[in-house]
């Protein structure tokens, strides 16, 4: 999107505070912020979208799918009650929170779509085609 010697990479490193790339159908805009911006103020840009899913923001007070490669280490850093899921190559336990192996993102994408996406969770059924 924004690699270098692209016009809009130039025009970033010579002190633009904003460059856009437009396409057909689609377009990116990249703001300079003097930090990292909020989850909140960037999510009220997106258009259209069901969900919305963030790397990083651990301190954000979001649900959290948190994860643990083991060669890392096996320490949790999001809170208890934020946690919604662990994706990982460790052994937890008894746990009630759903566990996914590193490769199981069908399953992942399933428990996203059941616990954010369904009628029971206050989105209206989407309709159906014959």
């Amino acid at each position: 999107m924004d690699k270098p010697g692209k016009d809009s990479w130039r025009f970033a490193r010579a002190g633009a505070r904003a460059t856009a790339v437009v396409g057909p159908g689609r377009y990116a805009v990249i703001q300079q912020t003097p930090d990292k911006s909020d989850l909140d103020a960037v999510a009220a840009l997106l258009r259209d979208v069901d969900i919305i899913l963030a790397e990083g923001f651990k301190q954000a007070d979001k649900p959290k799918i948190e994860v643990v490669r083991q060669v890392i280490g096996d320490t949790l850093v999001s809170l208890a009650d934020e946690r919604i899921a662990l994706v990982s190559d460790v052994d937890w336990g008894a746990t009630s929170t759903p566990v996914f192996g590193l490769d199981d993102y069908p399953a992942v994408a399933d428990f996203l779509v059941a616990t954010f996406l369904t009628p029971r969770r206050g989105r209206a059924p989407e309709p159906r085609t014959p």
